[in-house]
């Protein structure tokens, strides 16, 4: 049997391998090559390396010499032919050009049918340059980019908190989930059975509507929850007040938005006879920076979307089921993104969207 030659793979290489291995999005072919080199690397003989990832031996040779010529670039997917890829390069830059310019006359965006009659290209090799230029017409987001003046000093302030929390002190996210619906489906839903996921009608009945105060402990995750009939300055400072109560030693540093509700003649002066609460008002246009918004968004996923209620009684009882379970077992978010990476990231966005054509 010949001697087995392990393949030379520098630390960096090596880095860049495993990261490729770990990456779920990655090819299962390019992430194959990769387990080849790495296995390589370590010694392992090509007919084990054969056996282990149900390659051929000359499979393993040759991914060896790409390895060996290209590096780690050279272990990337290759274009394999018949499939748009002989397509001449000014007809892709054509394509590319086409889909990012206005769609026609009556249409939000391109679709690959319009693209492929506009073009002369089949609809698969429109479907290929798209894919290999990484363009999705057919996919929106929304965004929405604070234009604060005072951005900048309101992250470094609350993300301090988040990540840097005063000593012998308490730190609240607080905000109001406002107008849950009370709906009730119009015929009983139909409950999950094997073969069979749960159904529901399209159609509901509207039962009023309820409004969810809630202050998150950020070091905890515990909830502070009240459902209310309204969403009033008076409202806002009845739960403020409860708050307090519960926290009632040292500092209680409440991080909230910018609702008027929250700015009142009547907090003000609460504030004033209580000052160890201190508030600190997220940038507006900026509820992402508020914790409680994932708190929020779980009690919508995980309980509400997909109840039904026959009245504000009974969303209410939900509400406060939801809430005594969650307390039961408290779920703290951990904060990781920096001030300075928030604030570079929303100039940078500022610059994108003081550039784009209307």
């Amino acid at each position: 049997m010949g001697k087995t030659t392990t393949l030379r793979v520098t630390p960096t290489q090596r880095k860049s391998l495993e990261a490729l291995v770990a990456q779920p999005s990655a090819s299962a072919g390019h992430v194959r090559r990769a387990r080849v080199v790495l296995m390589a690397a370590d010694g392992v003989s090509g007919v084990e390396i054969s056996t282990r990832l149900s390659l051929s031996v000359p499979q393993v040779s040759r991914i060896r010499k790409r390895f060996e010529t290209g590096k780690v670039d050279g272990l990337a997917d290759r274009p394999k032919a018949g499939r748009g890829n002989n397509v001449p390069e000014e007809t892709v830059r054509q394509v590319v050009a086409t889909v990012m310019s206005p769609p026609p006359a009556g249409y939000s965006h391109w679709s690959t049918r319009q693209l492929a009659g506009r073009i002369g290209l089949g609809k698969t090799a429109i479907h290929d340059i798209l894919r290999a230029n990484d363009l999705k017409p057919h996919l929106q987001r929304t965004f929405k980019v604070s234009k604060d003046p005072r951005f900048t000093e309101k992250v470094r302030d609350v993300v301090g908190l988040y990540l840097n929390p005063p000593e012998n002190a308490v730190v609240v996210s607080l905000d109001e989930k406002t107008q849950v619906q009370a709906l009730d489906r119009t015929q009983p839903m139909l409950p999950l059975r094997p073969g069979q996921v749960e159904r529901r009608t399209h159609d509901y009945k509207r039962n009023g509507v309820v409004d969810l105060y809630a202050a998150l402990e950020v070091a905890t995750g515990k909830v502070v929850g009240r459902c209310k009939d309204s969403h009033t300055g008076q409202d806002f400072l009845s739960f403020l007040k409860a708050v307090e109560r519960t926290f009632r030693r040292g500092e209680l540093h409440v991080i909230l938005d910018n609702s008027s509700t929250h700015k009142t003649p009547d907090v003000q002066e609460w504030l004033g006879a209580h000052p160890r609460v201190v508030f600190h008002f997220t940038p507006t246009s900026a509820s992402w920076l508020n914790q409680v918004e994932g708190f929020f968004s779980i009690l919508t996923r995980r309980s509400l979307r997909r109840a039904s209620f026959p009245s504000r009684v009974a969303l209410r009882r939900h509400i406060e089921a939801f809430l005594k379970n969650w307390n039961d077992n408290p779920t703290p978010f951990v904060w990781t993104k920096s001030s300075r990476r928030i604030v570079r990231d929303h100039r940078r966005m500022l610059a994108r969207i003081s550039r784009a054509e209307h």
